[in-house]
């Protein structure tokens, strides 16, 4: 009897995309979309005389008496970027055609060869900011049903266009067999008439995805949209997984902040008032905003997670007669909330601070020796807050903790490296989740037996607890000394920086807000799972953080589905999160993984010890967590057995998900 034929064999289709990259931003922005969910792709550089060229053999060959197709999906920078009678774009629609892969135009222009009438009678090719569009009802049923429906583009400025692209409608008459479906649109304006965004242009046994706006890969509606791409190009079935973060710590619980001078322009009480500047005039919250935190937890569905100082309780309660009103209720109410281990009474664990200059120095011996907060602090700091919370009832996970001021690692420029008392420390007390600064230290990097999960700061100061105190702040650091401000914005580019000062009254709510907002949201949609962080102060007086941290949630209600929520984590599940992806990037970038689907079946090959992150159809059953419509986790090599699936995907049905060890 002799065997099949290899035309006669199910193809072999590797998980892995081809980028066509010509260094323009959308095409490049869909790489980002890869590369941070962990997609394997090979990107082809058009400005590179060396590259290799687009052939049969490129994209295709055998393997084990098997054809292969090498890539599932193509993304190109447009419809045909090699030209007129191209050898190359011809092997890739026969490669296309051949074994059903799809491809994605990353941005061109309407016109027919799309699919699209020119953008005329009606139409229209300008600027989209502030435009805002829909998905419809085929892309609702389709790649973008993880979206509410509305896709707005940015304007944040009104003097930069930030976006540009063409609307127009389908083809009335397409070629035969020929047919063009919208997924997203927006109004042609002058008009009734709406035109494509978004669509899949279905011909010559091919289908495209053609956008015609352009975006990079930080604008609110590519991070919207750039999902459905993915999933649209690789029928969702694939190696990696998005998801949106959200997480929000809040330092400093149990004690207090010091204020910010408006008078002084520095915080008395820390280390930017030198001698005895000022008065002390500490922010703490208070009973009723400990109540206000747990109810507004509830309401809105958002656990924040209290990093605490045990020794501020027992100092207020020294000054105030034995009673702390606000560490009873917060006790009272403590499952509420998730706790972190933030220090027993929050001092610098860095190098010994020299204050009496701004801005401070290390200390260091008469042999010019720095001197080193010791190993024995730490420890006690550390130790010490477990056992006041084990005394009042918290639940910890003793492997975390985060530093006041995330001290003890470098601190540039003053101290460049970490003190090295701390790792000992770390290992003596079985710390394994150490928080840093995402602002200065944005890389998940080891530290003695810890590794660290950088936070991203919000730009709500710790030391206002009311709103005119924070643009009072805010003027002073980001307007020019002309205006009154400290001058470090004078011929500084940095966007933060203001043209003229804030409003007092008006500033906070107007500007602040949305802008911090914006930027937390921004994180969130970018599958980045580092937490945010605020203060207690924030939660106290006039309770600064909840407006902002409102406008996140319910921008983000209003933009996607039920299906899709904001995932809410703790240090130690971000921390593993962080580990697991570096260990997959580092096995993909070193060419020791192989996955591919035949038929009904995706096998994935990864290294001992490594698990890889898939993104399946919905009725995959025994494989990850449902989320957006699909089914996405991280599959241990070797440990997954073949599952049923109810999803198609074009040209067979993935029916099962293996993994070989």
């Amino acid at each position: 009897m002799t065997g099949a034929r290899a035309d006669e064999l199910e193809p072999r289709i590797d998980l892995r995309v081809l980028v066509v990259d010509d260094g323009g931003a959308a095409t490049e922005a869909v790489a980002a979309e890869l590369e941070g969910a962990g997609t394997p792709y090979t990107e082809v550089d058009l400005n590179d005389a060396g590259r290799p060229q687009i052939d049969a053999g490129f994209l295709s060959d055998t393997v084990d008496g098997r054809p292969r197709a090498k890539f599932q999906a193509v993304v190109l920078p447009n419809d045909n970027p090699f030209g007129a009678g191209s050898g190359e774009m011809a092997a890739l629609t026969a490669y296309e055609q051949t074994y059903g892969i799809r491809q994605v135009d990353a941005y061109t222009y309407a016109q027919p060869a799309v699919g699209l009438n020119w953008a005329q009678d009606p139409g229209y090719m300008g600027s989209l900011d502030g435009t805002t569009a829909q998905v419809t009802a085929a892309g609702l049923a389709g790649p973008f049903g993880y979206l509410d429906g509305a896709v707005p583009f940015e304007d944040n400025s009104a003097d930069v266009s930030e976006s540009y692209g063409f609307l127009a409608v389908p083809l009335a008459q397409q070629a035969e067999g020929a047919e063009f479906t919208t997924f997203v649109e927006a109004p042609i304006p002058g008009t009734a008439v709406s035109g494509s965004l978004i669509g899949e242009y279905a011909h010559d046994g091919r289908r495209e995805l053609v956008v015609t706006f352009v975006y990079n890969e930080a604008q609110q509606q590519y991070r919207l949209l750039a999902r459905g791409i993915v999933e649209w190009m690789t029928q969702g079935v694939h190696l990696g997984a998005d998801r949106n973060y959200f997480a929000v710590h809040v330092d400093d619980v149990f004690g207090a902040d010091d204020r910010w001078d408006t008078e002084l322009n520095c915080t008395p009480g820390d280390v930017d008032c030198t001698g005895d500047e000022g008065t002390e005039d500490p922010i703490r919250m208070t009973v009723a905003d400990a109540q206000y935190a747990k109810q507004w937890s509830q309401e809105h569905g958002l656990t924040l997670d209290f990093l605490f100082n045990g020794a501020g309780s027992e100092t207020y309660k020294d000054e105030n007669g034995g009673v702390d009103a606000l560490t009873d209720q917060l006790v009272a109410d403590k499952d509420a909330f998730r706790w972190v281990n933030h220090t027993y009474d929050h001092p610098f664990l860095g190098c010994v601070q020299n204050v009496t200059v701004v801005p401070w120095v290390c200390s260091t011996d008469s042999a010019g020796n720095v001197q080193w907060v010791s190993q024995a602090e730490i420890t006690a700091q550390i130790a010490d807050n477990v056992n006041w919370a084990a005394g009042k009832g918290l639940t910890l996970d003793n492997t975390e903790l985060v530093t006041g001021e995330h001290s003890g690692m470098r601190v540039l420029p003053q101290q460049p490296d970490d003190n090295p008392n701390l790792a000992p420390a770390l290992a003596a007390t079985g710390v394994t989740s150490l928080g840093s600064d995402n602002s200065r230290d944005p890389q998940q990097r080891q530290v003695g037996p810890a590794v660290t999960v950088p936070r991203f700061p919000m730009n709500i100061f710790y030391n206002a607890g009311k709103a005119a105190e924070m643009v009072d702040e805010y003027n002073w650091i980001y307007t020019s000394a002309a205006d009154g401000g400290s001058g470090i914005c004078d011929g500084s580019t940095t966007t933060t920086c203001l043209d003229a000062p804030l409003d007092t009254e008006t500033g906070y709510a107007s500007y602040i807000v949305p802008t911090e907002s914006r930027i937390a949201l921004g994180h969130a949609l970018s599958n980045n799972p580092r937490p945010h962080y605020i203060h207690q102060s924030n939660l106290a007086e006039e309770r600064l953080a909840y407006p902002a941290l409102e406008k996140v949630l319910s921008d983000y209600a209003g933009l996607f589905a039920d299906s899709t929520p904001l995932v809410n984590q703790g240090l130690k599940d971000t921390s593993v999160e962080l580990q697991r992806r570096a260990a997959w990037d580092a096995a993909v970038d070193s060419g020791q993984v192989t996955a591919y689907r035949i038929g009904n079946t995706v096998t994935i090959d990864a290294p001992s010890g490594v698990q890889a992150p898939a993104t399946m159809p919905a009725g995959t059953a025994g494989f990850g967590s449902p989320y957006a419509g699909l089914r996405s986790g991280w599959v241990d090599s070797g440990s997954l057995e073949p599952a049923a699936v109810t999803a198609v995907a074009a040209p067979a049905e993935v029916g099962a998900v293996a993994a070989a060890g």
